[in-house]
């Protein structure tokens, strides 16, 4: 299970949804592995894989037999640290309708779909980090541009910025060989500073 510590709470005004669209490009090729294959690869060795998005975090998980824990860590190394060269107008024009299609299924049309949504813009001020959906609005989704999506990946995917947790039938010295194999390369991304946001309270 890798979290990186990014979600919709480091998004900005004008531009949410980023966090949650990029759950679904990391799922769309690396350098090293095609579209779609990060499935194939796990799934040919009796594995599944997701993704979650939160207000404070973003994690990956894959669950296979641990014979191939290597494998497993390549895939996520190889996305951390190869996945710009991969990412094209394509893969985002194609991810973005699935969120936006995703938004209107789970939010737009379902009976009080949007009430959860209503709620947290009435809890907390506009500017606030929780006032806006982990999956953000269509407008934002849609001015999303290529150079906007890889400035994110920039900022926020980097090793100083995740945290990697394996359990199972392993040891803790066959994981830190591995890890420091695959993922001791990637050079660290920018430093992340993020104070804690002031959480709104309610009177009664």
């Amino acid at each position: 299970n890798l979290w990186y510590h990014v979600g919709s709470a480091d998004e900005r005004p004008g531009r949410t949804g980023l966090a949650h669209l990029f759950e679904h490009m990391l799922f769309q090729g690396s350098l090293n592995v095609g579209t779609n294959d990060h499935f194939r690869h796990l799934q040919r060795v009796g594995g599944v894989a997701n993704g979650s998005t939160w207000y404070d975090r973003t994690n990956y998980y894959e669950t296979v037999p641990s014979a191939h824990l290597d494998l497993a860590l390549w895939l996520e190394s190889d996305r951390m640290g190869f996945l710009l060269p991969a990412l094209d107008q394509q893969k985002l024009d194609t991810q973005r309708d699935v969120v936006m299609n995703e938004r209107r299924q789970n939010y737009e049309n379902r009976p009080y779909g949007p009430a959860s949504i209503r709620v947290n813009e009435l809890m907390y001020p506009d500017d606030h980090p929780y006032h806006w959906p982990t999956i953000g609005y269509q407008d934002d989704l849609s001015a999303a541009s290529l150079d906007d999506v890889k400035g994110f990946f920039r900022r926020w995917y980097g090793p100083n910025n995740a945290t990697l947790v394996v359990a199972g039938d392993v040891t803790p010295a066959e994981v830190r060989t591995l890890a420091t194999k695959y993922f001791g390369p990637i050079p660290a991304g920018p430093a992340v500073a993020k104070p804690a946001p002031e959480r709104a309270v309610l009177s009664a």
